[in-house]
């Protein structure tokens, strides 16, 4: 038994340094990456376009983010700052004000609108954003107008003077969210190692299998750009396996991942800031 035991101890002394040099260099691949990413510059943003509201029960119905406030400051609040139109339940209105839970009705008229009897949660936070600010906006709201930006959709709300005070974009990642399999990493086809990711873009988190480990990160969702997606703080175990590099290419594929699009209805691209498809995913159901 001594005699296994001593080169059990020996076979794991000699192998530790490898799979310590797999890690390292796993870890230097990623460090590198994410220099080059840093030094990338964004592209030059479209100009918006008005759109005409025929049918605001079709067009303005379902969850849109705030995103801007009065004299185009930004919104920074703990939690996402949303608003959902209800049209079907009696023009209510539900969200969050970036910290507590928002209810209330809507009253609409042609190109008026107006939000009365809101009720909130009353949970106290420390916002960038002052989620009495986001308030006090929305009971200014007189009048709205509907424009768009490549594919997004923006609700300029305004007060009775004309002027904007405030301004929603339509959530569109809802496509993004369930189970993938990794089908494509830079065109090379890797859908045989099974691969999997599960993203919810709501509570922006990814987690996923590799083959060799279980990965987990966030998600940040930047509402200004369309179909914008990141995933961020990224963690894999310590598992060292033939595939490692495998992972390691997803990891990075992900790390440079600033946008996603819909291909068709079980396909999705997740691209990089030049537009590149860094990854191709096939949507799957877990069983």
């Amino acid at each position: 038994m001594r005699k296994y035991i001593v080169i059990s101890l020996l076979l794991a002394m000699l192998l530790a340094p490898a799979t310590m040099d797999a890690r390292k260099k796993k870890d230097k691949k990623l460090e590198k990456h994410r220099v080059e990413v840093e030094n990338v510059v964004a592209d030059v943003e479209q100009p918006m376009r008005e759109i005409a509201v025929t049918d605001p029960a079709k067009q303005l119905y379902g969850e849109w983010d705030i995103v801007m406030l009065r004299n185009k400051k930004k919104v920074y609040t703990k939690e996402r700052a949303y608003l959902y139109l209800d049209f079907n339940g009696g023009n209510k209105v539900y969200g969050c004000n970036g910290c507590n839970t928002i209810n209330g009705l809507f009253q609409l008229s042609g190109n008026s609108l107006k939000f009365v009897d809101f009720i909130s949660t009353e949970e106290s936070c420390h916002n960038v954003t002052n989620e009495k600010t986001i308030m006090h906006a929305l009971a200014d709201v007189r009048r709205y107008t509907l424009e768009a930006q490549y594919n997004a959709q923006y609700l300029n709300l305004m007060n009775s003077k004309g002027n904007v005070i405030m301004v929603l974009k339509r959530h569109n990642l809802d496509a993004m969210n369930g189970a993938w399999l990794v089908k494509e990493i830079n065109s090379e086809n890797v859908s045989e190692l099974g691969m999997r990711l599960v993203i919810d873009a709501v509570m922006q988190t990814i987690h996923g299998d590799t083959g060799c480990n279980i990965i987990n990160g966030i998600i940040t969702l930047d509402p200004t750009k369309d179909m914008a997606i990141q995933f961020e703080d990224l963690i894999s175990g310590e598992n060292d396996c033939e595939r490692i590099d495998n992972e390691t290419d997803l990891l990075l594929a992900l790390e440079t991942t600033v946008s996603c699009k819909r291909i068709n209805q079980y396909e999705m691209a997740l691209l990089d800031n030049k537009g590149n498809i860094v990854i191709m995913l096939q949507r799957i159901t877990l069983r």
